[in-house]
């Protein structure tokens, strides 16, 4: 059994992590801002007390995450989930920017994530077999030319980048590092109307986690064992013949090559993406 830690718990992908994690009977760490508003997590403890514990941490307080990474000193941690994020401002398009509102979502979607594995590396280096996923956002891809939502793409698109020189810094230390496009979630910042429950996303992103390994690290992986390009103009010709590479519209998407690029399939679409990625 694993130890897996989960940032932002107490609701949507969190909270299903949470639980698809103490189902299959691993230890969970579960940290919420605030321990007194635990919402449908405190449920999910009830019915598993033994393999849930809950601590406090505000992800853009660095006095927090020092505080937790205290209170978890030498013990081993086998997976790290940054799953907390903001969709940001109400005013985020490139006409009207909340600018103040851009920084915060930065911060908590962009700098956090690096902050909370830095100070928990000890206790992933105490690991066997430590993992770091954070949880990004097709939105964040280079392959599509959205232009909605502009703060949120961004600090998605940054996190990416940030997560891909991580796992090249901790490779050496046999540390696995990747993202996630979690899908289009029915969560309070997907909507009601998107394609898929937390719980659904949630075991897809458990399954990329099982097979994450330094072969498969710096990967844009996708919930439902696909992968997403880093930009669309260098992946066309690597993942010709892949699915779901593509996105469009929150969803991915089958790729459609101009003519003359479609090559025979890839035999393996992780050493494709291994010989894509910078």
């Amino acid at each position: 059994m694993s130890t897996v830690l989960v940032t932002g718990a107490n609701r949507g992908i969190g909270l299903a992590l949470v639980s698809a994690y103490a189902d299959r009977g691993d230890t969970v760490i579960a940290t919420v801002r605030n321990p007194d508003r635990l919402h449908d997590l405190a449920t999910v403890i009830e019915s598993r007390p033994d393999r849930i514990e809950v601590h406090r941490l505000e992800v853009t307080d660095a006095g927090s995450i020092a505080a937790l990474a205290e209170r978890l000193a030498g013990r081993p941690i086998d997976v790290l989930i940054n799953n907390a994020g903001t969709i940001g401002p109400d005013h985020q398009s490139t006409a009207d920017m909340d600018y103040d509102g851009w920084l915060t979502t930065f911060r908590i979607n962009t700098l956090a994530p690096l902050a909370v594995a830095r100070a928990l590396l000890p206790n992933l280096r105490l690991s066997d077999r430590g993992k770091i996923l954070t949880i990004s956002s097709g939105m964040g891809s280079m392959s599509t030319t959205n232009s909605d939502h502009v703060a949120y793409r961004a600090s998605k698109a940054a996190v990416n980048k940030e997560m891909q020189c991580l796992a090249t810094d901790l490779a050496e230390e046999g540390i696995a590092v990747a993202v996630c496009h979690p899908g289009w979630v029915r969560t309070e910042m997907g909507g009601e109307n998107a394609d898929i429950s937390p719980e659904v996303s949630a075991t897809g992103i458990q399954h990329v986690v099982d097979r994450l390994a330094l072969t498969r690290t710096p990967v844009f992986h996708v919930w439902d064992g696909g992968v997403l390009p880093w930009c669309a103009r260098r992946s066309a010709a690597v993942f010709a013949g892949a699915r779901n590479v593509f996105f469009v519209d929150r969803r991915t998407a089958a790729t459609i090559l101009p003519s003359g690029l479609a090559a025979a399939p890839v035999a393996s679409i992780f050493a494709a993406v291994g010989a894509a990625v910078d």
